[in-house]
């Protein structure tokens, strides 16, 4: 009976063979071979057991012996395990800590494991890979077990952009097991040029210096199989960092690169690609977005004479904008189109609105909101309601017709918006620049003081916002309205519930606020004027910002009446499989209804699917040098105090306070009912269809907004602290984690 060559150690096995020994001892043997540091072992080949017999327990205990002492760890190496097109990760039970005594039983039942219905139904779908999958057994590996400090996995190929260049690190204190059941999410780092940055908190899991170690271990292992790999590793209490695992990744994607369409910079969180906290589906982006934009500039065209366009591109299937880059050409088109009104008409929306927010608001601004609220938005309501009376009934082309008009009156609406409600933004800039220079000296010692001047924006209401059923949780049409999720008041409310005391308190220190200001100034009556009228601007188009977006979205349903009507006539033409595929076409698809959607539909799902996964950047490209970046100006003129905590994610200051507590990450209404009170909203954005959550929040956090968005004014209005625009938040931080955010000064600090 030949043991060794029916239990072979994995130092001594010449030719790994993975028919015999399994995909996983065949690469740690050959890494053993290299010299990488692999915990000792041996592996059981298939025929062992019955081979060995009655001897089997003893013969295992002999290979035991051989690799040193125990606890062990036992884990299949199943042949189809680790291939380079197809990956059995995690479908097999592993056994940690097991005794010498026990290696027989450990070992059996991970080979009953191979049967489980699981497996079956995988290597089912696989059978044209490996023909012999059921006749072959599995062979299981023995290895000594490593107690890790820490534990987890590295991806020499980032998995969500296919970036090359970059090692994905995650970890967890502890076994690893956790991390690959997927029960843990684990901390995060990025490795690009030997260089680590943590990309995501945890427990405290690695430092720089190790996490740079992983990623060169990792790269070692690309470098001797000669494709990227996915590794498991352990650091013991001696700092030992050992190789535990190595396969091939499986379905290896493309690499994506962020290049801004065009110069200048542009933002995915400004005008429309505020509303949109994800990629877009490819209907909204080929159909509603190029009519919203047509729409924006027949409202400015109306209101000014003029149309001057904002570019925008879809960018990997996210939404990105840049400001017009102004030319002598231009400016001259704008001149003569407008018969000479334009330059009074943007000096006063863009420039003056800035510096003297109420000379703009009796020159231009006022006029402005007259007109949406006299024509537009009567004109957008008397549109839907006179569609809704159709959409049942029409046809294709009618159908298409009428998306187009509300689409277009909503991107008019957009317009007004943007000039009217988005003046919000920068009047603030002009209160904050004059509590600088007149009320901060002067309130130094009083709790007013310490607020900052946002706490003259707050409680401007003393009743919670009512919550429209058009309300959205994103801007595109393939997610349900506030209303259609009314049945269940877990998820949505038709109005947003909060603590009356809480909401009389906010008034009464807002009005505390007004007096301890007015009283500061009493001496210096033009002062006293002047903060009084910046004053009154400034509350009026906070709580009139708010008030535009709420209605946006008047059409939604409608919208969505009309999306899903046309998928429904589309699946009954046999055209696609499911009515919600409408949303994976284009509208000269719909209208030429060609062959082959169904399987056009399932690679934009797919290709869809990835995109709203990945981390998009805020930014892209540079502002021109004599413009800047005005929202960064507005940003860095409401941060009070200049000192990052270490560690700190940075945002925009969005609503004043701080607040320590535990994070929800919530990612689409299906989240709404598990966010518990005293929580800390984390979000990629939020819309009108958030706000029940503000009133259960402790504080809310944002990759994208802006000082103007909806989270900062809500949160406001709650009296919560606020940080938005911090880009990447939802990947840096996880639900459970501990934070302190600072509103006031746009930090947010993890805490291990």
């Amino acid at each position: 009976m030949d043991e060794v060559r029916l239990l072979p150690q994995l130092a001594e096995i010449d030719d790994p063979r993975s028919e015999w020994i399994g995909s996983k001892a065949a690469n740690l043997s050959r890494a053993v071979a290299r010299g990488f540091r692999v915990p000792d072992g041996f592996v059981v080949i298939p025929t062992a057991l019955r081979t060995l017999g009655e001897e089997a327990d003893e013969a295992l205990g002999r290979a035991a012996d051989r690799i040193g002492p125990g606890p062990f760890a036992v884990r299949s190496s199943a042949i189809a395990e680790d291939l380079a097109d197809a990956s059995y990760a995690g479908l097999y039970e592993t056994v940690l800590n097991v005794e010498r005594g026990g290696l027989a039983e450990a070992i059996r039942h991970v080979i009953a494991s191979g049967l489980d219905a699981r497996v079956t139904a995988y290597h089912g779908t696989q059978s044209t890979l490996v023909p012999d999958l059921d006749s072959a057994g599995v062979p299981v590996l023995v290895q000594q077990m490593v107690h890790p400090m820490s534990a987890g996995v590295a991806f020499t190929a980032n998995p969500l952009t296919g970036r090359r260049d970059e090692t994905v690190v995650t970890a967890v204190a502890g076994l690893a097991e956790p991390l690959v059941s997927g029960e843990a999410v684990g901390e995060e780092w990025v490795v690009r040029e030997g260089r680590a940055s943590r990309t995501r908190a945890g427990d405290g899991a690695l430092e720089t210096g190790q996490a740079e170690a992983i990623a060169t271990l990792a790269r070692r292992v690309e470098a001797e199989f000669g494709s990227p790999q996915d590794i498991e590793w352990a650091i013991d209490a001696d700092g030992t960092l050992f190789l535990i695992q190595a396969r091939p990744m499986t379905a290896v994607v493309d690499a994506v690169e962020w290049v801004p369409p065009g110069p200048g910079l542009w933002a995915r969180n400004f005008r429309i690609g505020e509303w949109l906290p994800e990629a877009m589906t490819p209907l909204f982006a080929d159909w509603i977005i190029p009519q919203l934009e047509s729409g924006y500039l027949n409202g400015m065209w109306k209101s000014a004479r003029v149309q001057v366009p904002f570019r925008y591109a879809t960018v990997n299937g996210w939404y990105y904008n840049a400001t017009p880059i102004p030319s002598p050409r231009t400016l001259w088109r704008v001149m003569v189109e407008s018969r000479g009104r334009a330059p009074w008409f943007l000096y006063n929306v863009l420039a003056r609105v800035s510096r003297n927010p109420v000379a703009a608001d009796r020159s231009a601004i006022h006029r402005l909101e007259m007109e949406w609220r006299d024509d537009t938005l009567p004109t957008y309501r008397r549109l839907v309601s006179a569609a809704e009376t159709e959409v049942d009934a029409a046809g294709i082309e009618r159908l298409v017709e009428i998306v187009n008009d509300i689409s277009s009156v909503a991107g008019s609406y957009l317009w007004f918006l943007a000039v009217v409600g988005g003046s919000a933004w920068k009047m603030e800039g002009a209160l904050a620049k004059f509590w600088a220079g007149h009320l901060a000296a002067r309130l130094t010692s009083t709790a007013v003081g310490a607020a900052g001047h946002q706490v003259l924006l707050r409680g401007l209401s003393d009743a919670p916002p009512k919550l429209p059923g058009h309300a959205v949780f994103s801007l595109d049409w393939y997610f349900p309205t506030a209303g259609e999720n009314n049945a269940d008041p877990a998820t949505v409310s038709s109005t947003a519930t909060v603590d009356q005391a809480r909401t009389s308190t906010l008034v009464s220190e807002r009005q505390t606020a007004e007096e301890t200001c007015r009283h500061a100034l009493a001496n210096n009556g033009r002062l006293l004027n002047k903060f009084n009228d910046l004053l009154a601007v400034n509350q009026r188009f906070a709580a009139l910002r708010e008030e535009q977006a709420r209605d946006l979205t008047l059409g939604w349903p409608v919208l969505r009446q009309c999306a899903h009507r046309l998928g429904t006539l589309l699946r009954r033409a046999g055209m696609i499989g499911d009515a919600d595929d409408i949303f994976f076409l284009t509208l000269s698809e719909i209208r030429a209804t060609p062959e082959g959607l169904a399987a056009t539909v399932q690679e934009r799902r797919r290709l869809w699917g990835r995109q709203r996964r990945l981390p998009a950047p805020l930014t892209l490209g540079e502002p021109p040098r004599l413009i800047g970046d005005p929202i960064a100006h507005a940003v860095t003129t409401a941060r009070t105090g200049h000192q990052t905590p270490e560690g700190a994610i940075l945002g925009h200051p969005a609503s004043i306070g701080r607040a320590t507590g535990r994070v929800r990450v919530v990612y689409s209404p299906a989240d709404f009912a598990s966010f518990r009170q005293g929580e800390i909203l984390v979000a990629k954005a939020t819309a009108p269809a958030w706000t029940p959550l503000f009133a259960r929040a402790a504080g809310v956090i944002t990759d994208g907004g802006t000082l103007a968005a909806h989270a900062s004014l809500i949160a406001r209005e709650y009296g919560i602290p606020a940080v938005v625009g911090t880009g990447n938040a939802t990947t840096q931080l996880s639900t459970g984690q501990l934070v302190t955010l600072d509103g006031a000064a746009g930090t947010v600090v993890p805490h291990p």
